[in-house]
């Protein structure tokens, strides 16, 4: 049997060429510097957005000052004739999806005895049900393609809970199970389903907690600081390449030493 030749800095600089990328939630946070990591390494992206045609639109441009082609695409990931039409334009601008990053996702914290069902069937309906929309609406593509990669982002919260987050956290770990069972329904065909779990990360979505909570949030973690987005999207551009083509319904924690 003769091994794989390896990989010279060129070819891993590249390991995206001629691949089409769908990250939903695209315009900010984690989303926004996964968007142009893969584009780095020579994807062309489509950038999802629900509200901010300017936000994405700044990512898409951004992506190709870099050189690849990017498209902002419109869609409210829990409606699945949202999701139909987006995936229908990108097909139209950039052809059909090779990998799909399920990054798009919600709070409405509360504690449980205060938390109303619209506050959880939102977050439930946008973080879980809007992974399964975008994954059932490229499913063929990344079934069909040669690297077919979905990559669903979770978090650390689904792992360990938190207080006030109960629809977040059932939400985030409903996506192991859904990332293991995609893996095992894609394996004929060697594409793969993998889910990284950042830990508590330095975005807009950290910034609304109260001081006083971040500051019991940090001393959980044992390397005593919070992520930044650039910490999160090495994981997801090596899930997304072709090196990582025997990595399948994998759960990747990215949370700085965070335990259950």
């Amino acid at each position: 049997m003769s091994l794989a030749r390896p990989h010279t800095g060129d070819e891993q600089a590249r390991s995206l060429q001629g691949k089409t990328c769908l990250v939903t939630g695209g315009s900010r946070g984690i989303g926004r510097v996964i968007a142009i990591e893969l584009a780095r390494h020579g994807a062309d992206v489509a950038v999802n957005y629900r509200n901010s045609i300017r936000k994405a639109g700044a990512v898409a441009d951004t992506i190709e000052r870099i050189g690849e082609n990017a498209v902002a695409v419109e869609s409210d990931v829990a409606e699945m004739e949202t999701v139909e039409r987006m995936v229908e334009e990108v097909h139209g601008a950039l052809g059909t999806i090779d990998v799909l990053v399920n990054n798009a996702g919600i709070t409405a914290d509360r504690r449980f005895s205060d938390m109303t069902r619209e506050e959880w069937d939102r977050v439930i309906d946008v973080n879980l049900g809007g992974a399964f929309n975008c994954s059932k609406a490229c499913y063929e593509d990344v079934r069909d393609s040669p690297d077919g990669r979905i990559i669903n982002i979770s978090s650390v919260v689904a792992q360990r809970g938190n207080y006030g987050q109960a629809n977040y956290a059932a939400s985030k770990s409903g996506l192991f199970g859904l990332t293991r069972s995609l893996a095992l329904e894609l394996a004929g065909s060697g594409a793969t389903a993998n889910c990284v779990a950042p830990g508590f990360t330095a975005t807009d979505m950290l910034s609304t907690v109260p001081d006083g909570v971040r500051d019991r949030i940090r001393e959980r973690i044992p390397m005593n600081r919070f992520a930044q987005p650039e910490e999160v999207v090495g994981s997801v551009r090596f899930l997304a390449a072709p090196e990582s083509s025997y990595v399948t319904g994998q759960v990747i924690g990215v949370n700085g030493g965070m335990v259950q």
